[in-house]
């Protein structure tokens, strides 16, 4: 348990928190001026020290260098006390363990930092075995270049002790690399150590840059990771060294530590720039959802298109031209990377809507690869009487060639040059012709239905909207469900292409044979949001930004989850829920 420690914004593993001292400490943060060591055991016996709220107190501890066997691990571990004031605690990866205290320092980072493997695994290792709620320190690693990857993989502290070192070793950190004091002709850096000329920067200046510089980085990281968008910086950062290069494809490597933390909906833009975007979460997430949750209702051939540069892709002008060809004879499905396919009901679900990419013209082996895996795993999962591409030739032709040769699937192209000549838009109206079309109304309902899938599991729409006839009030995409008695049941976001409930949509929900993410809370009533130790149990699989359905001995609410299920069940501190609807028992 934690109480000098609350995480108010989380973006991936990253966090922003607050060390709640006399003066609160934002996290992630230089932890110098605020630490306060009580020592090393190995020195001495120490007595516990008395502690104060104006610092974090690291406790009498044994540090323990990386490869110390097991045996010795466990012969010279500290037995924490429990203390009343602000303290952290020197653990390693696998000493880690909840002893009260509201920060851990692993002892032994030094001897990982520099090998991408081991850091992942111990990072990894640590975040499993600490509360969910308290904050991880590594020590004498910190630099302005690589401090930006250190918080992507859920550090929240570290110091200036390697940055100031390496100024004294007469080298200038910068955000992108190091210098030789001896090569530099001017200064790149306008801090206040900088201002002195070049010919007379010395090694005691070098050291106040540095600590600046790697004050600088987590300023513009926290930026980031208040926007959503630290993924995007870090793709960036990483080429600037060869290990956290490979740093940065581990953890994407670890799929599962990731995806529990990334966000389902997010109001930032993905900007999808560098052949890493494709292992990214959300990316891998929409595709695995596409391919494993979705499921077509729609009985008419298949139109493969092209993505296009305006989100929604039906805003687009190309896109128009293609719906005026189909005419609702067509269930059109677009190809794209690096998100994969795009079923129409699902344009607007985060990130389809919400993504840029880099554009050439050319696409790329591992691009091509994967779309094409993508579309072979939905075509698998869906039949279509007919299948039509109307794609231009080169990469997406490619793509859909090699999946038919694959699947055994015969294939209609209509494009002629590009898609919206003349000829090729005359193409596929022929095409169509004679096929049967599909209510606006239809298309409603298998747009909210297919939400339903992707957001809550294989089927849903059908368990959750069979039985019940669905009457959309207002135009699309703002569509509103309602019973067959007049009671609305939910209504479709279009910020982010999901679901919101009522509570009688969420008692349906409830009710029914759809998976249900529950998180169960004590006997209260909460009003505007549920904070976190008023949670008493929550669904493991629980995403922030899921749809919730909140029930207690005294209340039944629907809301949006702004933790994972792990972290709302160990959480001390901070907002869980933010509840929409709520009733009295």
């Amino acid at each position: 348990m934690t109480d000098y420690f609350e995480v108010h914004a989380r973006d991936g593993a990253a966090r922003i928190g607050e060390l709640r001292l006399s003066d609160s400490v934002t996290t992630p943060a230089v932890a110098d001026d605020v630490l306060a060591d009580a020592g090393s055991l190995w020195a001495a016996e120490r007595e516990l020290p008395d502690g104060s709220d104006d610092a974090l107190t690291v406790l009498p501890h044994r540090s323990l260098p990386a490869g110390s066997a097991d045996e010795v691990r466990e012969s010279f571990a500290v037995d924490y006390p429990a203390v009343e004031f602000p303290s952290a605690a020197v653990v390693t990866a696998d000493t880690a363990d909840d002893y009260g205290a509201d920060a851990y320092i692993l002892s032994d980072a030094q001897g990982f930092v520099g090998h991408a493997r081991a850091f992942r695994d111990n990072v990894i290792e640590a975040k499993e075995n600490l509360p969910a709620d308290t904050a991880l320190m590594l020590s004498g690693v910190a630099t302005p270049r690589n401090v930006s990857l250190l918080v992507f993989a859920g550090v929240d502290l570290v110091d200036e002790t390697l940055a100031r070192a390496r100024g004294l070793e007469g080298f200038y950190l910068t955000s992108d690399g190091e210098y030789f004091l001896e090569d530099l002709d001017e200064l790149p850096c306008a801090c206040e150590a900088c201002r002195t000329p070049a010919s007379e920067f010395t090694r005691a200046d070098a050291t106040d840059h540095n600590a600046n510089a790697l004050r600088a980085e987590l300023a513009r990281v926290r930026r980031r990771v208040r926007d959503g968008r630290l993924r995007d910086y870090v793709e960036g950062q990483a080429r600037h060294d060869q290990w956290l290069t490979a740093l940065f494809r581990r953890f994407d490597q670890q799929y599962s530590f990731m995806e529990q933390r990334v966000p389902v909906i997010r109001d930032s833009e993905l900007t999808a720039a560098s052949e890493e975007s494709i292992d990214r979460v959300e990316i891998q997430r929409f595709a695995d959802r596409v391919t494993k949750r979705y499921r077509n209702r729609f009985d008419n051939p298949l139109v493969l298109l092209p993505c296009s540069a305006k989100k929604p892709y039906s805003e687009s002008q190309s896109h128009r031209q293609f719906q005026e060809a189909v005419q609702y004879r067509a269930h059109m499905v677009s190809m794209t990377s690096p998100i994969g396919v795009v079923p129409q009901e699902l344009e607007l679900t985060y990130p389809a809507q919400h993504y840029d990419s880099v554009v050439t013209g050319d696409w790329s082996e591992d691009e091509k690869s994967f779309v094409a895996a993508v579309l072979r795993r939905y075509l698998e999962r869906n039949d279509y009487p007919r299948i039509i591409a109307h794609v231009p030739p080169g990469a997406y032709t490619d793509i859909v060639e090699r999946v038919a040769d694959d699947l055994g699937l015969d294939v209609e192209f209509t494009v002629s040059e590009h898609p919206t000549t003349t000829e090729s838009i005359g193409n596929l109206m022929r095409t169509l012709d004679g096929e049967p079309k599909f209510t606006r109304e239809e298309r409603e309902h298998n747009v909210v239905k297919a939400i339903a899938d992707y957001q809550l599991g294989p089927d849903a729409g059908d368990a959750l909207f069979a039985d019940v006839e669905l009457e959309m009030t207002s135009r699309f995409p703002k569509l509103q469900v309602w019973n067959d008695a007049g009671v609305q049941l939910a209504t479709m976001v279009p910020q982010y292409g999901v679901l919101s409930f009522t509570l009688e949509g969420a008692t349906v929900w409830r009710d029914s044979d759809a998976p249900t993410k529950t998180v169960e809370i004590d006997g209260f009533v909460p009003h505007g949001s549920v904070l976190a130790p008023g949670v008493v149990d929550a669904d493991s699989d629980i995403r922030p930004g899921d749809e919730v359905v909140v029930e207690g001995p005294k209340a039944f609410a629907i809301g949006r989850a702004e933790m994972g299920g792990r972290e709302l069940v160990e959480s001390t501190r901070g907002v869980g829920v933010e509840i929409r609807h709520v009733e009295e028992r």
